[in-house]
């Protein structure tokens, strides 16, 4: 295990996008393998099989689209305000809720439309955006203080796709929420 681990951190430190695209595609495809395994398999009678096309969208979402844009983001936010300050963290609490979480939610919802192919691939966000926006908030403020506080910096996508492994299960709960009609 311990050859394991050497070589895991390794990898990150040679290859840090590449791991960490890695890593948060896997937690963000396993958070909808088990919704799907709760709602399809435990609560359905009979058991529905599991939804794979699903499955590929969410992995084009967390590995290749997600991954990337968080990657990139945490890398410039340790850069431009280092260290564990009060102010420092704060500093990046507000940041990350309030500039980043608004546009990976836009590209969640209208993201996801577009790869189902909906009729409107705005529709759903525009439903949805707020009471998510809102969920986000209790959600992620404490996990991103401890991120900020306790986890080194090429571990934060790592630290955030395990916390995302929850929060994408939320996620996974509202994009199932029924649409209001548009008439």
């Amino acid at each position: 295990m311990a050859t394991f681990l050497r070589a895991f951190g390794r990898f990150f430190t040679k290859h840090p996008l590449a791991g960490n695209g890695l890593v948060y595609g896997t937690l963000y495809v396993g958070a909808e393998f088990s919704q799907q395994t709760i709602t399809r398999k435990l609560l359905t009678d009979p058991p529905q099989d599991i939804d794979r096309p699903t499955l590929a969208r969410y992995a084009v979402m967390g590995t290749f689209i997600y991954s990337p844009i968080l990657y990139n983001w945490y890398k410039w936010l340790d850069k431009t305000f280092p260290g564990t300050a009060k102010r420092i963290i704060v500093k990046k609490l507000l940041l990350d809720q309030f500039i980043l979480t608004p546009p990976l939610l836009v590209i969640f919802f209208t993201g996801m439309s577009l790869m189902e192919r909906q009729s409107s691939i705005t529709e759903e966000c525009r439903q949805k955006f707020l009471p998510t926006f809102a969920r986000s908030c209790l959600f992620w403020m404490p996990a991103q203080t401890l991120n900020f506080v306790l986890v080194p910096p090429k571990f934060r996508v790592v630290y955030v796709g395990s916390c995302a492994f929850a929060w994408v299960n939320i996620l996974c709960w509202v994009k199932r929420q029924k649409m209001l009609s548009s008439n």
